[in-house]
């Protein structure tokens, strides 16, 4: 009997698909709802000393979900306090590079998937509907996807994988089911780092591929996990002041009338809260966590925000709110002369009436 060949690559896919449903999500009340500890993350070992969240999620392992292949994946729902909820899917992979890629074509993205998390996170939030503070009637929606490889044949070094299967994982990155050609294979693997010899991880847009014992992957995991929640929210904020900013600029077309412009006092404070709250937003999510002692998760956090795009987001954010600023001082400039001309013009009034009963008490 012939012996069976060992898979050359072993490890797990991690589906990770946010959804940002409120303003606030307050976590001690949740706790209580769920009647919950601090959970430990999914790979069962005590998160890393120098990483460390200001209000550490509430993470809630939940039923096995059965999808139309037949597969069984363990959900794993995150919730966070800045109002993201994030939902965890792990599929377990045994197979070589092309069985890979062909599983990266297929799940990235997944419209079952997608719509396996939505369903899940709406029935959770009806029945944590009281620790939500301002829910959201359109959410908006990100998703993730990390290769993990416990365990490569020959055991080679993160460097010796890069170069002798860099166009598979450029390939699987991408979630590409051809070859890319060396210029974008290239691109992809800029977004490489590695902390000791024997590891690795490449950074996608959309996906990354993580080269280390499930231990050592929890970190990377977690800061991808973050930076992904946060691209959420910075695209919420862009959301939210593009319409008040449409909003004022409409109001702005027809503030010809003298009592539009008059108006312009409750379109200033509007638009001025609206700036306030999403200045605070931006600052809570921005220090939600901390790397406290470690250089190597801060290159990490700083590398995979860049891949996703959290900084172009940010940027836009703002330069919006400069533009929220502006127009609010040019508001209350146009509210200032309005009541200006309307302060000139009673008294104006005022000493007309004077002189009409100071001429007609000389003509009696």
């Amino acid at each position: 009997m012939a012996a069976t060949c060992p898979s050359p690559l072993k490890g797990s896919v991690l589906v990770i698909i946010f959804h940002d449903i409120c303003e606030e999500i307050r976590l001690g009340e949740l706790r209580q709802i769920l009647d919950a500890k601090q959970t430990e993350p999914v790979f069962k070992h005590p998160m890393p000393e120098y990483v460390r969240f200001e209000n550490p999620p509430v993470i809630e392992t939940l039923d096995p979900i059965l999808l139309s292949s037949g597969e069984r994946l363990h959900p794993q729902v995150k919730y966070y306090d800045y109002g993201v909820v994030s939902v965890l899917m792990e599929l377990s992979f045994e197979g070589d590079w092309q069985s890979l890629a062909d599983l990266a074509a297929k799940w990235v993205p997944s419209v079952e998937l997608e719509r396996h998390a939505e369903e899940l996170v709406r029935r959770r939030v009806q029945k944590l509907s009281a620790a939500i503070i301002r829910p959201y009637s359109h959410w908006l929606e990100e998703d993730y996807y990390v290769f993990l490889l416990n365990e490569v044949q020959g055991r080679p070094l993160g460097a010796e994988l890069l170069k002798e299967h860099g166009s598979q994982i450029a390939q699987i990155v991408s979630g590409e089911r051809s070859e890319l050609a060396q210029a974008e294979i290239d691109d992809v693997l800029q977004g490489s780092l590695s902390y000791y010899p024997n590891d690795l991880i490449v950074i996608g847009w959309n996906a990354s591929l993580v080269y280390d014992t499930p231990s050592g992957a929890a970190t990377s995991v977690q800061i991808l996990e973050y930076v992904n929640s946060q691209l959420l929210e910075f695209r919420h904020y862009d959301e939210l002041l593009t319409k008040e900013l449409a909003s004022v600029h409409g109001s702005l077309k027809h503030r010809g009338g003298f009592l539009k412009r008059w108006q312009m006092r409750g379109e200033a404070s509007r638009l001025n809260g609206v700036t306030v709250e999403v200045t605070e937003l931006v600052e809570r999510s921005d220090i939600a966590i901390k790397f406290v002692s470690d250089m190597f998760s801060a290159r990490l956090y700083r590398l995979a925000a860049t891949k996703v795009g959290v900084p172009d987001y940010q940027n836009l954010v703002n330069e919006k709110l400069k533009i929220a600023e502006g127009l609010y001082r040019f508001l209350i400039e146009e509210f200032d002369q309005s009541r200006g001309f309307v302060l000139e013009l009673m008294i104006v009034i005022i000493l007309v009436i004077e002189l009409i009963f100071l001429f007609r008490g000389k003509g009696l």
